[in-house]
């Protein structure tokens, strides 16, 4: 099976100045892909060249074996989330109904069939009952979630998020976590952090960028992969935490030469966590 984002020796400078370079990446079918990097690093910029919103200056990116405008139906696509979404005096079905403009040939009218694809939307991030609030009174977590709702009312293939767990606590990280896994099960997402200790349990598989990408089939950092990211041995945390479920994501950078004694030492992490 052919794989659904594939990218070559892709190209793109902002204003002169290098911002990707030579990058090569190909990603599967149902794959669970953190991109991960320093801010400024190009991820928002890699992501918007797989969507289609900026063109590179060399190379190719093939969606759904597509150039990226023509899969844009396929894809669905969380931004970052940004105060003005809880300025504007409208309701949350009506963002999530906004998701439908690009399905729809008659501009903002909605169908039965865009209504209820909405209100299934909500039913499954559970904001069902805030259908007719207004975004301004909703928290950071549960605007979130009506954000992810609009990107999932098309009917993604393919669904990008962009720092989706930015202004939510940790229960709420778990929450959202739980719910991207659920919906990985039928389609391939990609998300976007600069905080590598929100890697989940779930993410199969890690892109470092910063200028160069690189790939990395599991949810495991190697050390040529942080020296690209700036990130020494030492400044790299080897055990992450996420939903209060200790687990390594990264390898360790000095090996002990005893690995039982390692193990004994993380069993009894593991017990003392569990204890609390």
């Amino acid at each position: 099976m052919a794989p659904v984002i594939e990218i070559h020796d892709l190209s793109f400078s902002f204003n002169g100045h290098p911002v990707l370079s030579g990058v090569e990446l190909s990603i599967e079918a149902q794959d669970f892909v953190a991109v991960i990097g320093p801010n400024g690093g190009g991820k928002t910029t890699l992501i918007k060249l797989m969507l289609g919103l900026y063109q590179p200056d060399s190379g190719w990116i093939r969606i759904l074996g597509q150039e990226p405008k023509r899969a844009c139906r396929r894809i669905g696509y969380m931004p970052q989330y940004a105060t003005g979404e809880k300025g504007f005096p409208i309701r949350v079905l009506d963002v999530v109904l906004m998701g439908r403009i690009s399905g729809t040939s008659l501009g903002i009218c909605w169908g039965r069939r865009d209504r209820q694809k909405a209100m299934e939307c909500l039913e499954l991030v559970g904001m069902a009952d805030a259908r007719d609030r207004l975004v301004g009174s909703l928290s950071g977590g549960q605007l979130q979630r009506v954000l992810l709702a609009r990107a999932l009312v098309s009917e993604p293939e393919i669904l990008f998020l962009d720092e989706p767990m930015a202004n939510i606590d940790m229960g709420g990280q778990g929450i959202l976590f739980d719910l991207l896994a659920e919906l990985n099960r039928k389609m391939t997402i990609l998300l976007v952090t600069h905080d590598i200790g929100l890697i989940s349990r779930h993410i199969k598989s890690i892109v470092c960028v910063n200028e160069r990408v690189f790939f990395h089939n599991a949810a495991e950092l190697k050390p040529e992969m942080l020296e690209t990211l700036g990130l020494s041995g030492e400044s790299c945390p080897v055990e992450m935490i996420a939903h209060g479920v200790p687990h390594r994501v990264l390898k360790r950078h000095n090996a002990d030469t005893d690995g039982r004694r390692q193990e004994k030492r993380d069993e009894s992490y593991q017990s003392r966590r569990g204890q609390r």
